[in-house]
């Protein structure tokens, strides 16, 4: 089977071995699958990954429950073992001894097929295309803010102009009373500037300690520094960033503000096809390039050279 393969750095692999699914897993060929910053801080060291990467994904159901065979589906990227104390109480995302999608401990999605939970699956309906549909996991994560702040009648600055940082943004934009996004790329603003959201470039923006909540979209331990000297005192940061490197930064400012920092992850994936379907998100013009599955390791340079958006993989 053809995969990209990470063991120190990506690799084409024509030889990997088939997923054999287990009980309740769905065998799927993969159609696309997206690049997003968590796939490139694996590179750098990010939760100690060997195997094959990618967790954003659609494809179509090969082997598995009668139910799903033949459809096309995207999946949620958790994958718990759904008789802990977690998963008893619905955090299913937080199960101590969940595998995760091309994260940790289960091979991801740039593969031709992949094995997958049943209960993970979600259809995609016929308005929705392979290309939209590979969003649908990290909108569903921008969509999570929603989830967990209540945003209406508050100003909300989004910092970073990639993959996450545009969506959150698109999702905010018209639920809150007003969205910022700053980011370090003419062009990329540009593309939320289109939408009808407010941006600033980063060198051009002075934080003010005004905002009511700041999302950190940015991947980098400086963008939770400045969230910091953006937000007001009793604000709010969204920690959305991942990322392999370490941070010495003084964190005093959040007692002495008394600053809320909420961390958020995983979204809900139903909300995220609804957006999609409906039109009030639209995602095409964020893919800047796409790739055959074996071009891989190009495909990789250019979700890492800051000039694309977002990056596909085309896998059949």
């Amino acid at each position: 089977m053809l995969a990209a393969v990470l063991d120190g750095e990506i690799a084409l692999r024509e030889d990997y071995p088939e997923p054999s699914p287990g009980r309740d897993e769905a065998l799927i060929g993969v159609r696309v699958a997206g690049i997003c910053s968590t796939d490139l801080e694996i590179l750098r060291g990010y939760m100690n990954f060997t195997g094959v990467i990618g967790h954003e994904f659609v494809g179509e159901v090969i082997a598995g429950p009668r139910e799903w065979t033949h459809k096309r589906v995207v999946a949620e990227i958790n994958c718990p073992c759904g008789h802990c104390e977690f998963c008893r109480r619905r955090m299913r995302n937080h199960c101590p001894s969940r595998t995760v999608i091309g994260i940790d401990g289960r091979d991801g999605a740039m593969a031709e097929r992949i094995a997958v939970p049943a209960a993970n699956l979600h259809e995609v309906p016929e308005g929705v295309s392979d290309d939209e549909a590979v969003f649908v996991e990290p909108l569903a994560a921008a969509l999570r803010i929603l989830e967990q702040v209540d945003v209406a009648g508050a100003s909300v600055l989004v910092l970073g102009d990639g993959r996450l940082g545009q969506l959150a943004a698109r999702v905010l934009n018209g639920r809150a009373r007003r969205v910022l996004l700053v980011g370090r790329h003419r062009g990329k603003l540009a593309a939320a500037e289109y939408r009808g959201i407010a941006t600033r470039l980063v060198d051009n923006f002075v934080p003010a300690a005004d905002v009511d909540v700041a999302v950190d979209a940015t991947g980098a331990a400086s963008g939770f520094d400045l969230a910091m000297r953006a937000v007001r005192p009793q604000g709010t940061i969204i920690l959305k960033s991942t990322t392999a490197a370490e941070s010495g930064m003084n964190l005093s400012p959040l007692v002495i503000n008394e600053i809320t920092v909420v961390g958020s992850r995983c979204g809900p994936f139903d909300a995220a096809i609804e957006e999609l379907a409906s039109g009030r998100v639209e995602v095409a013009d964020l893919i800047g390039a796409r790739f055959p599955l074996a071009r891989c390791a190009e495909a990789f340079e250019a979700a890492s050279s800051g000039e694309n958006i977002k990056v596909l993989i085309d896998v059949q």
